[in-house]
């Protein structure tokens, strides 16, 4: 590794020289026509036109001339190019410089903020459109602390869209790749038959067949961007008067995809699957429970009896993830599935222009449905049913438990999950701008941002008879509210079913000016004033499926059963008196008698000022200088819906950033261009999620918060840089080195963990100052009892052997010194291209390269929480027909098919329960804690995973891909 940072240094003082080197060149003759010159961008990163040398912000720009000679055709690509940038495709996130959304509750906000033709956006897939529609990709950096100020900590994406033309413009374009992808789509624009209206209509489609993933479930189909999507705009361009123009966009998106787009899978996760009855607050059994019947160590499950597998598959296929052998293999009989349906896109610009300023008003919209289904847990054995025994206790009828083989209750395990978005939302921004040529330049504007979301989410046992779930006496148990009398479960059998629904309003009133006070010399300062509100309520059903920790075991009981966890006499719902209501609450949990469902309201609001001062020099034409400092805000939010179960402090507070950078940009003639940036932040607050089941062996809530970390810095240095030593050979390079981490934080229990037992964790307290004292006493720590006295796990040789310590309590450890998740310290990009121009055209040959360190998921910098460090080769051939009709590109990505990672990894501890006559330990029907099951041993996995019953995944880029795609233009 030492090697490579050599190298990043080296390349940093190789551009830095050769600039020097450069300075003194001059160009005899004039550049020849190529697609690889140094021309001037415009951007309007700040809301005027401007060059992007000329702007004192650190901004990464990328044309639809540049996507297409370097290949940037996905969000992934862009981060490769974009210093500090990542981003996660499965759940549609991105970061920057280390600040970013780790979560997918829409009730709390991102930290970059993506707008579309001015108009705030919520999902970052508008960028990934095809550079047909796109014009241009601007990357501002840092917070936006005044001109971008809606959640705009990390800094903002814009993505511009190629407008209508004043004269006939036509193009096709067509690509096929590997995998059957296929892209087909056209635009049309020009003049209408109607004075000063112009128009431009364009529409895509994307299709893959087969998938970047292999399912060994006979009949099931791969997965990974397996894809059916739909594009299609119109826009209307007018010229009312000299002084009156608008412009309007109305799009419209569809999705049917199996097993492809945000959200679907992208995991891989090399370990076997859990064979424990059922997990730690499990609300269902373990499918791979039945797996546990017979082992190679001899362990043999009494009783268990029926087991059926998908067809074609036998019961050790069923039971054996293909992951384990192949990273783009699966084992699943649960298909992921992702739909995006009657999803309208509007937005519109109008602009006045008086003498000396313009008036601008920016409103547009969006109605989005999505929807996704797939398994859950994700790592699940497919086995459709099976039967467990009758069992009689210990003592009833002798002295150990008797097994009654075939005789108990069957269980279908499959359970999915069903995620749904339901989102309108509506931005409008009106702003006034100078135009005249003084040296006081300002824009103030006004902002307001209104949305209606619902985010539903449920969990269903697949195949089990409704009526095995139909209301019984273990049911009624606990449902005092009602009378002893729960309300009938819907035909759909949903065990969990999670309904929350918010209104977000956001105003804003911010203004800027620019003052030259000298030739060489600017100094620019803005204020932004915010107030943001978020209300709305939570309506959730639990119920809990055939788990002894639930009431009573079903092998006892002889049949299957379900009690519902929602009411207050069940103790996992949050039910506060109305005097002592958690931050941010607004109503008591209050219950609805005709369908069981617990509500509660939330309410709760946050303002800040931000804004930025900076300074900017000019020493020559080709030169400029800033020096910066930037307040950035993120609103609060809560942690609702997806996974949480009404918790006891589901809000949490803003975010807070103070950002100090220093710039140069400078062009050395015609053959080099260098932008630098150093930059220091001082972060608050930062809202990471994180949910720690209870673990004391009893049903209890799980901890599902945000935790807001105290206090961390990110600092760092970043190089992008365009070389052309010779007509037509062209170097870029790109180096960015970012030091994200916590220097206040604390109280912080690990999921994966939860002990605190693992290489590198800092645990605040021993395991004897847990301990109580005194029977009367009360321990700081929380019981863990897969650790504690009794527990087992499972060896290297598969073997269950009893657990020895140390453990038996959660500890909360300290995280100062970890790095923020989903920020690795070194990133290089690295692309050359050659033109040769020719009378039959030109031929550009490119090739690139891309580098990226180890980055974690997690703020607990464990091996298990790792991605490793990884790089890729791309390359990509295009010819240009002499007439400009006519382009030919040829290109193969990820040259050497190797592994790489999208973010940080993701853990979980998988600790579950298998009753002690099973193991052989004794006698009793209460199961023991068992941890172990999920340890990853496969050679190929990048980390030997030591930490017992930690199962790891990975976020995976795309395999080896090539293609060719065709563009035509009339």
């Amino acid at each position: 590794m030492h090697w490579k940072r050599h190298l990043l240094a080296s390349g940093a003082i190789m551009a830095a020289f050769v600039g020097a080197s450069a300075h003194a060149q001059t160009k005899a003759a004039a550049q020849p026509e190529a697609a690889n010159t140094i021309e001037e961008l415009v951007v309007t990163a700040e809301k005027r036109e401007q060059s992007l040398q000329d702007v004192p912000v650190a901004v990464s720009a990328f044309t639809s001339e540049k996507r297409d000679l370097i290949g940037v055709n996905t969000i992934a690509d862009l981060t490769n190019f974009t210093p500090g940038l990542e981003y996660n495709a499965q759940n549609d996130r991105n970061t920057l410089r280390g600040v970013g959304r780790n979560t997918n509750v829409h009730a709390a906000d991102g930290s970059v903020a993506q707008y579309s033709d001015g108009i705030y956006t919520s999902s970052t897939t508008e960028a990934g459109k095809t550079p047909l529609f796109v014009d241009r990709i601007e990357v501002l950096r840092g917070p936006q602390g005044t001109l971008y100020g809606r959640n705009a900590i990390g800094g903002a994406i814009n993505i511009i869209s190629k407008r209508p033309t004043d004269t006939f413009y036509a193009e096709v374009r067509g690509e096929y790749q590997n995998f059957g992808y296929s892209v087909l789509e056209g635009a049309i624009s020009g003049p209408t038959m109607i004075p000063g209206v112009e128009f431009r209509a364009g529409a895509n489609w994307t299709h893959q067949s087969d998938g970047w993933y292999q399912n060994n479930v006979p009949g099931q189909l791969g997965e990974g961007n397996v894809i059916d999507t739909k594009y299609v705009e119109g826009q209307l361009k007018f010229h009312f008067t000299d002084n009156f123009e608008g412009w309007v966009k109305l799009a419209w998106q569809d999705w049917h995809n199996d097993g492809g787009g945000p959200g679907s899978r992208n995991t891989w996760t090399p370990a076997p699957f859990p064979t424990y009855e059922f997990g730690n607050a499990a609300i269902a059994p373990t499918s791979g429970y039945a797996c546990l019947t017979t082992t190679a160590t001899g362990i043999n499950n009494p009783g268990i009896t029926n087991i059926e597998t998908p067809p074609g598959m036998s019961l050790a296929q069923a039971c054996h993830n293909a992951a384990t052998d192949d990273p783009r293999k699966f084992t699943s009989d649960v298909p992921y599935q992702v739909k995006l349906t009657g999803t309208t896109i509007f937005a519109s610009e109008w602009d006045y222009h008086f003498p000396k300023m313009d008036l601008k008003y920016i409103l547009g919209g969006t109605h989005y449905d999505y929807a996704l289904t797939g398994p859950t847990p994700v790592d699940q054995a497919p086995i459709v049913a099976f039967q467990l025994p009758r069992v009689l206790p210990a003592g009833l009828a002798g002295p150990s438990t008797l097994v009654i083989p075939g005789g108990g209750p069957v269980v279908h395990p499959r359970y999915a999950f069903n995620y749904h978005e339901a989102l309108n939302w509506v931005s409008n921004e009106l702003n006034l701008a100078s135009t005249d040529k003084g040296p006081l330049q300002w824009i103030l504007g006004l902002y307001y941002y209104d949305e209606d979301y619902v985010q539903p989410v449920y969990t269903t046992l697949m195949d089990q008879p409704a009526s095995t779930l139909a209301p019984g006496f273990l049911t009624n148990a606990v449902c005092n509210v009602t009378g002893f009398h729960c309300p009938a479960l819907a035909p759909n059998n949903r065990i969990y079913d999670d309904r929350p629904s918010l209104n977000t309003k956001s105003k804003a009133a911010f203004g800027q000016i620019d003052w030259q006070f000298t030739p060489t010399w600017k100094l620019t300062a803005g204020l932004r004033y915010t107030y943001d509100r978020k209300k709305g309520e939570e309506s959730l059903r639990l119920l809990c499926y055939d788990v002894v920790q639930c009431g009573v075991a079903p092998e006892l009981l002889g049949s299957n059963f379900v009690l519902d966890l929602t009411q207050p006499f069940a103790g996992v719902l949050t039910y506060s008196p109305a005097n002592k209501l958690p931050e941010g609450v607004s109503t008591t949990t209050n219950v609805d008698p005709a369908t069981g469902f617990a509500t509660r309201g939330y309410d709760e609001h946050w303002s800040a000022t931000t804004g930025t001062l900076g300074l900017q020099w000019d020493p020559s034409p080709n030169t400029m200088m800033y020096a910066t400092y930037s307040r950035g805000y993120k609103a609060g939010g809560f942690r609702i819906g997806i996974d949480t179960t009404i918790g006891a402090s589901p809000s949490t507070q803003p975010e807070h950033l103070d950002a100090f950078e220093v710039g140069l940009k400078k062009q050395f003639g015609r053959t080099l261009q260098v932008n630098a940036a150093v930059f220091y932040y001082n972060y608050e607050n930062d809202q990471i999620p994180l949910s720690v089941a209870q673990t004391a062996g009893a049903v209890g809530p799980a901890n599902s918060i945000f935790y807001n970390v105290p206090k961390a810095k990110s600092q760092g240095f970043e190089l992008e840089s365009i070389w052309q030593p010779i007509d037509h050979l062209q170097f870029l390079f790109n180096y960015s080195y970012l030091d994200a981490h916590v220097t206040k934080g604390d109280g912080v229990v690990d999921p994966a963990d939860p002990a605190a037992l693992a290489a590198g964790a800092k645990p605040d307290f021993a395991f004897s100052a847990c301990a109580p004292v005194a029977p009367a006493t009360k321990s700081p720590c929380s019981a863990d009892v897969f650790t504690g006295p009794g527990s087992y796990y499972q060896n290297a040789a598969g073997a269950f052997v009893p657990y020895t310590g140390p453990g038996g309590y959660q500890r909360p450890q300290s995280i100062v010194g970890s790095q923020l998740p989903n920020a690795p310290k070194n990133k290089v990009a690295v692309d050359v291209n050659y033109t040769w121009v020719m009378t039959a055209g030109s031929v550009t040959a490119a090739v690139n390269y891309v580098w990226r360190d180890k980055q974690y998921g997690s703020l607990f910098n464990r091996d298990y929480y790792e991605a490793p460090a990884y790089d890729q080769w791309d390359a990509r051939l295009t010819w240009k027909g002499p007439d400009g009709h006519l382009t030919v590109i040829a290109f193969v990505k990820n040259i050497a098919d190797s592994l790489g990672y999208e973010g940080g990894a993701a853990a979980a501890r998988r600790a579950g329960y298998i009753p002690g006559y099973v193991l052989g330990s004794g006698t009793a029907l209460q199961p023991i804690p068992v941890i172990g099951q999920g340890t990853s041993v496969v050679n190929i996995a990048p980390n030997r995973i030591q930490e017992n019953g930690v199962a790891v995944g990975y976020l995976l880029t795309p395999p080896r891909t090539y293609g060719i795609e065709l563009q035509y233009r009339f």
